[in-house]
């Protein structure tokens, strides 16, 4: 047997495989986040600047138009001085605002109007630095009510920023202090009756908790006292809601007086119909009855035409036999 020969070619080795190499223009996946990520990290950099100049501008606005605010402060001063002078020749004019203001009539209770009765007079006034706070003054007629005749509520900012309130001390006559009868009233019924009876007006002179979010002042100096005529002139609520209770029930009475006349008409048609119906059926049954009768009494009808035959030969027979030899004759030519 014939020895195996030996490759004379050196063996082979296995090489390491190199990873393919990145074409241009690619770049790994991280790479692509971390610069995403760089990119909104500037831009937010960038919007922060911006709205801080935003800011800074809006800081300088906000002087301007508080230089504006207090320039024309001075001017309105003489327009509402001369507007309370005309206001004071209306009877109930405050009083009749506040309970057709739709917020201040909700802190209203029937006391409370009797007592405004006697307001004559309401102005408010802003510092001359606007932000630092306001004053509002109700100014009253002597009434049984109170010895003041002026009621004052005012709100300040402090210098770190903090409201605070303060107010008149309301000197109550014995027996008719409105905010004290108002609690024990409550107290009282809050047990027996679902709908309660709104604390006092008068208790807001006293109330110093919230100065920051006091409603009613905000309302009486931003909505009210601009313009107080437009909720004088409002038309008492009640009278349009019976007004229009009126007009519903004049409509219901209406309609119900076409369903009446509409089912009086059905049941005229109803017995119309029924009428007729019986009409038709009466028709038929003459028509019945003369069928029946025409063939009871066909004999005697033939009976009476023959007769009547004879009646006319007997009455015409004379005349005929007198004729008939002229008739008979002829002309001869």
């Amino acid at each position: 047997m014939a020895p195996k020969l030996q490759s004379s070619l050196p063996p082979q080795t296995k090489k390491p495989r190199l990873p393919p190499a990145p074409k241009p223009g690619q770049t790994s996946t991280s790479q692509h986040l971390h610069k995403g990520e760089k990119e909104q990290q500037e831009a937010i950099e960038h919007i922060d600047e911006v709205q801080n100049e935003i800011d800074r501008f809006n800081e300088q606005a906000s002087q301007e138009i508080l230089k504006v605010e207090q320039k024309y402060n001075k001017l309105r001063q003489p327009f509402f001085q001369k507007r309370s002078e005309l206001i004071a020749k209306i009877p109930n004019f405050w009083v009749t605002t506040f309970v057709n203001h739709p917020q201040v009539s909700a802190l209203l209770g029937e006391e409370d109007e009797g007592a405004l009765h006697y307001l004559t007079r309401v102005e408010v006034t802003e510092f001359e630095d606007i932000k630092s706070g306001y004053r509002i003054d109700f100014y009253f007629d002597e009434n049984p009510y109170f010895e003041n005749k002026i009621l004052s509520k005012e709100f300040h900012l402090n210098e770190s920023g903090d409201p605070s309130s303060k107010s008149t001390e309301i000197k109550w006559k014995s027996g008719k202090d409105l905010t004290k009868r108002s609690s024990q009233t409550q107290n009282k019924a809050s047990r027996k009756r679902q709908h309660e009876e709104p604390e006092s007006f008068f208790t807001w002179f006293t109330d110093h908790s919230d100065a920051g979010t006091d409603e009613l002042g905000e309302v009486i100096k931003d909505d009210i006292w601009p313009n107080p005529l437009q909720y004088y002139l409002v038309p008492d609520m009640d009278d349009e809601e019976g007004e229009g209770e009126e007009d519903a029930a004049a409509a219901d009475d209406e309609e119900e007086g076409l369903e009446d006349i509409d089912e009086e008409g059905d049941e005229d048609e109803g017995e119309e119909g029924e009428a007729d119906d019986e009409g038709e059926e009466g028709e038929e049954d003459e028509g019945e009855d003369d069928e029946w009768n025409t063939d009871g009494f066909q004999p005697s009808f033939f009976n009476f035409l023959q007769s009547l035959g004879a009646s006319c030969c007997l009455f015409f027979s004379p005349f005929f036999f007198f004729f008939s030899p002229l008739v008979l004759i002829r002309p001869v030519f």
